[in-house]
């Protein structure tokens, strides 16, 4: 696996990654990791407590055709935005079966396989054979599929309903201050827990006072993240990795998009109403009548979600059945199957329309 982690660049990469990772040492392979975690304990600990070796991250192809041939590597893994989209081509120049996972753009990468796990997620020019596409590849966590329920749950309603909110491992673009003051701008009585990755959003959110019957806690990343999810009435998050994994236990969602390449995404999954759009980051940190409209919207959807166990319900129910918990077994069949057959062996059928 070739990816990074840190605060700016958050931890989605590595999370996804991760969930492969667990998919293939269950299959009685080595996994080895080569890229920078800066500063971030919690995403360390994932390795380690995995017994997966980490390595520096080479940058370059040649240094990474390097790493291959002294590691003995079979297949590469390569999660980035950086990295120098030549690598894919140079490893499997060398011999080494590459997967380069995607959103929305190869980059120009030359990958025997390209893995978008992305709603609707298609390319022009198409990639016949080589394009793990849709909501059936999403890679996701041990937790995360142990915590799938059997069936979406009920409409139930709730007085206080629990509200979880959590915006990747570190909050990179300070989403949590912006709409935690939303969701209590609602009015709505609430038990309000916020997953804080930085000291200085821990500080903005002691700073708010919350309304009539509402409560607010500020917890740091933890590994019960998934109970926590189940556990929700409602959860308010960013539009990236995390979707699927809110799909995947069929928790009822608002989302925001915090960054470009999330916006394609983002709003495919609400206009499939699969999830709530709360709006982008940006305009709800507007000044002026611009960022008050935006925001006045998304109290909006937030006070009827709140106040609606049906919306929240038909949610759940459209999440659930969007995402089965089954996807890196399949990516990793494809990959596997190129280790075994070579990558030069025509793959008919792997893109997915959803």
């Amino acid at each position: 696996m070739r990816c990074d982690a840190g605060p700016v660049r958050g931890v989605g990469h590595l999370v996804r990654c991760l969930a492969l990772a667990e998919e293939f040492l269950a299959r009685g392979h080595t996994v080895e990791f080569f890229g920078t975690v800066e500063g971030l304990d919690w995403a360390a600990r994932q390795l380690a407590d995995r017994g997966i070796a980490r390595h520096p991250g080479p940058q370059h192809p040649a240094e990474l055709v390097a790493v291959a041939a002294r590691h003995r590597l079979d297949v590469m893994v390569l999660d980035s935005y950086e990295l120098d989209p030549a690598s894919s081509g140079a490893l499997r120049a060398a011999g080494v079966v590459t997967l380069a996972i995607v959103d929305g753009d190869t980059r120009g990468q030359d990958a025997d396989l390209y893995l978008d796990q992305n709603l609707g997620a298609a390319y022009d020019p198409p990639l016949p054979g080589r394009l793990l596409a849709g909501t059936a590849y999403p890679l996701l966590r041990d937790t995360v599929r142990a915590a799938r329920p059997a069936a979406p749950r009920a409409a139930v309603p709730a007085d206080r309903p629990r509200v979880l909110a959590f915006f990747g491992g570190t909050d990179a673009f300070g989403a949590a201050p912006v709409l935690t003051r939303l969701l209590l701008a609602t009015g709505c009585p609430m038990e309000l827990t916020v997953v804080v990755g930085r000291p200085d959003v821990a500080g903005e959110l002691a700073a708010l006072a919350p309304g009539p019957g509402q409560t607010l806690r500020a917890v740091g990343p933890t590994d019960e993240l998934p109970t926590m999810i189940t556990a929700a009435d409602l959860v308010v998050s960013a539009a990236g990795t995390a979707t699927w994994e809110l799909c995947c236990l069929g928790t009822p969602a608002g989302l925001v998009c915090v960054v470009d390449n999330q916006r394609e995404s983002y709003h495919r999954v609400v206009a499939e109403g699969i999830v709530a759009g709360l709006g982008e980051l940006p305009a709800l940190a507007a000044a002026g009548p611009a960022g008050g409209a935006a925001r006045a919207d998304a109290v909006g959807t937030l006070r009827a979600l709140l106040t609606s166990p049906q919306r929240r319900a038909e949610l759940a129910a459209r999440a659930w059945s969007t995402v089965d918990g089954q996807g890196r077994a399949r990516v990793a069949d494809a990959v596997l199957a190129l280790v075994t057959t070579g990558p030069d062996t025509v793959r008919p059928g792997l893109s997915a329309s959803r």
